[in-house]
């Protein structure tokens, strides 16, 4: 709900800016105070925003028969959001580039801290890089767009593998007998170390490789969730160990789920506003990444 809050906050002030209509603003407040409360009546909306009755009422009203809104079909005198939005959104998403939109959002993120972002997808029990921002430093992680690694290994995937249900996970890797492939001494090595790893992501909305992928190479990340939910992308902050230090990872948790949630966001996701940390995660940061040395 604080999207909302800051929203409706915002509608006095953006209602005098230069050439923005106050009807229009006040048109999106209400669509966006019935998106987060439900089906709502005039004067319910009208109490909430705290405008005139009556310019709510016309505002419905032409919501109404543009199709944004909708009476619902119980009589009660409420409103709900209409098929002309979902048709705008199905519109917008159907044109939205993952990994040119994670790009952008990645860019954001290694602004922030100076640390190497990636953006990666699960293709079977591999992770796909889709897009990568270098860090500023000269010491940094060797990777490229398109490389594959295997899922358990990598922060990035463990993120990817937490949106898969256990049957799915003992699908596509086999028994909790079966060894998995390691890359370095620590690597998880059997799917049920990896199911108790996978619980711990989900709770936490964060995950980590510590040196399990390399060495010398420790990374964060965070899932990206598509418009239906679903985990589609994972975004991650990758540090070579001699700049992290026992406070590791630090504010790069806060850090990568804010651009985690930035781009699913963009991807359509309206997730939970009231339970979601603030958008200012993204700038938290100095450049270069202080917390993470």
């Amino acid at each position: 709900m604080s999207e909302l809050v800051d929203f409706t906050a915002a509608l006095k002030d953006l209602g005098r800016a230069p050439r923005v209509t106050p009807a229009v603003t006040r048109a999106f407040a209400i669509l966006r105070l019935i998106r987060y409360q439900g089906p709502l009546t005039v004067r319910q909306v009208a109490s909430e925003l705290r405008l005139p009755r009556s310019s709510v009422h016309e505002l419905v009203h032409t919501l109404t028969e543009l199709g944004a809104l909708a009476s619902t079909a119980d009589g009660s005198g409420r409103f709900t959001l209409g098929l002309l939005l979902h048709e705008l959104g199905s519109a917008y998403l159907s044109e939205v580039d993952l990994a040119r939109e994670g790009h952008g959002v990645a860019g954001t993120v290694a602004q922030a801290c100076g640390e190497t972002v990636h953006l990666a997808v699960l293709d079977g029990v591999e992770v796909v890089y889709l897009a990568k921002v270098d860090s500023i430093h000269a010491v940094r992680m060797v990777s490229a767009v398109g490389r594959r690694l295997p899922a358990h290994c990598t922060a990035v995937g463990k993120a990817l593998l937490s949106g898969l249900s256990d049957d799915e996970l003992a699908r596509r890797f086999g028994g909790d007998d079966d060894r998995l492939p390691a890359m370095t001494p620590r690597s998880i090595t059997s799917l049920s170390a990896l199911r108790g790893v996978l619980s711990e992501v989900r709770a936490l909305g964060y995950s980590l490789d510590d040196c399990e992928s390399n060495p010398d190479i420790r990374c964060v990340a965070a899932p990206v969730h598509e418009h239906g939910g679903g985990v589609v992308a994972a975004m991650s902050i990758s540090v070579p160990t001699t700049r992290t230090g026992q406070e590791w990872p630090g504010a790069l948790v806060d850090l990568v789920r804010g651009g985690a949630r930035e781009l699913s966001r963009r991807l359509g996701h309206a997730g939970d506003a009231a339970a979601a940390p603030a958008q200012a995660d993204l700038g938290r940061l100095p450049r270069g990444g202080s917390t993470a040395r």
